[in-house]
């Protein structure tokens, strides 16, 4: 009974600890987002610099995430996640400290690079610590919701940390999260085997990197410089040949960082589509309506955060109730209606105007944060159940990689928008776009759920090419 009580506890306490990886990386999604005028004001910098200060971060995040994922396997998790929360707290005392705009956006880059390497490994840990099926599922329930809290407490942290101590304060919160989980995993955690793996797909991690990086910063630049400019031309045309090389490398390496042929299948299609669309929007628009609060209506980050709360409540809370929806209706439906509610939210928000009171918007928040809710946990269980059990790994960090993609597009997108037409007029171009994108999706699933009614991909095309 004593050894069994000890086991319970080390189990509690090493969940404990991959909760706080998934956690930081989520909370430094929102937390930021009521920062970034304090920090354009304090560094001098525009729009453009704002953007970067995000899109470094979730670039790298989006970039990295597979081949950290495949590190752990290669090495062992513990080893990985221990390190990737070193790299993560060291980046966030750097950003703290950061003397000017250009070394904060590094630091932001290697924060990134320590956050793609703690959610992967941190499912790894806690899949190998919870061997019992039912435990797991209590476990990842755990995991999922501590990140969904931190990612609603984000912007009333930050907003209340920088009306406190002012910007730089929202990293060092990192600092004793990030100690007390490396304490906490060196102590409590087993390693996961380390397996022996093929070699690292070093020329599609560099290609990918390259596709993504530039073709944000073109975006990005594009808003201030002009969408004719030469380098903002030069910026899209090596994007599309990065891309362009990366799926040809993809397609011809014998073990790619992401296997193409799961894109047989329309719904993984589908599913990988609407993440990506789903987060152009959402976290576009947390963008777009922190600069409204804080630069049209001059609301300190304090009111700023505490104007998003609705938005991610709404969040967890339909995160909650779509177990008992989702069955009924089923997830292709569910994923839909989320996603048109969405839609329908930001058309609402374009009666948005500098005068509208909160109250005005309050209702078209929630909905847009009850939308996603609604979508992301069925959009993820029918891309997890059109593939091979043995490749939902691969998958479920594809998902994640292209929600992250969306993230920094939707940033970089709707920054330059607000460059280039000012920003209330950016704003409604934001939302259009984001209206657009939403209900694209919503029809895409449906589209895709006929082509396939049972969720499944091509397996016989799986099982003959496994690894691409």
């Amino acid at each position: 009974m004593l050894v069994v009580a000890r086991s319970d506890s080390r189990k509690r306490v090493m969940l404990a600890a991959m909760s706080l990886g998934y956690a930081v990386v989520q909370l430094d999604v929102t937390i930021v987002n009521v920062a970034v005028d304090s920090i354009g004001r304090s560094f001098s910098g525009g729009i453009a610099g704002m953007q970067w200060v995000v899109t470094a971060y979730t670039t790298a995040f989006a970039a990295l995430i597979l081949t950290m994922g495949a590190l752990g396997d290669r090495i062992g998790a513990k080893r990985v996640f221990a390190a990737g929360f070193a790299i993560f707290t060291a980046a966030s005392l750097a950003c703290a400290l950061a003397p000017s705009i250009g070394v904060l956006i590094v630091a932001r880059v290697v924060q990134g690079f320590g956050a793609a390497t703690l959610v992967p490994n941190s499912l790894a840990l806690l899949n190998h610590g919870y061997p019992d099926e039912r435990e797991r599922g209590w476990a990842v329930a755990i995991w999922a919701a501590g990140a969904s809290t931190a990612l609603t407490a984000g912007p009333l942290i930050g907003g209340a940390l920088i009306a406190v101590s002012g910007w730089r304060s929202i990293f060092l919160v990192n600092l004793p999260l990030g100690l007390a989980a490396i304490w906490l995993t060196l102590r409590y955690t087993e390693e996961t085997p380390s397996l022996r793996r093929p070699r690292f797909d070093l020329t599609g991690q560099i290609t990918g990197i390259l596709a993504l990086g530039c073709f944000a910063g073109a975006i990005i630049e594009g808003g201030r410089l002009g969408w004719t400019n030469r380098f903002v031309l030069a910026g899209f045309l090596l994007a599309l040949a990065s891309a362009a090389a990366f799926i040809a490398i993809e397609r011809r390496t014998a073990h790619p960082m992401m296997p193409l042929t799961l894109f047989h299948s329309s719904v993984f299609s589908a599913a990988s589509a609407v993440g990506l669309m789903v987060n152009v929007a959402f976290y576009g628009l947390i963008f777009v309506f922190s600069l409204y609060f804080q630069q049209t209506n001059h609301w300190s980050p304090l009111w700023t955060g505490l104007a998003f709360v609705p938005m991610v409540g709404a969040v967890l809370a339909a995160n909650l109730v779509v177990p008992r929806i989702s069955p009924v209706i089923g997830p292709p439906v569910t994923v839909a209606a989320g996603s048109a509610l969405m839609a329908l939210a930001c058309l609402a928000l374009l009666g948005s105007r500098q005068d509208t009171p909160y109250a005005g918007l309050i209702a078209q928040f929630i909905a847009l944060g009850g939308g996603l809710g609604l979508l992301v946990p069925p959009l993820t269980s029918m891309l997890l159940g059109s593939v091979e059990k043995s490749r939902s790994g691969i998958s479920s960090g594809i998902l994640n990689s292209m929600r992250q993609i969306g993230s920094v597009l939707g940033v970089a997108l709707f920054g330059s928008m607000i460059a280039a037409h000012r920003l209330l007029p950016g704003m409604y171009i934001s939302l259009v776009i984001s209206a657009v994108l939403l209900a694209i999706g919503s029809l895409a699933i449906m589209a895709a759920a006929r082509r396939s009614p049972n969720g499944t991909t091509d397996r016989a095309e799986q099982k003959r090419h496994p690894d691409r």
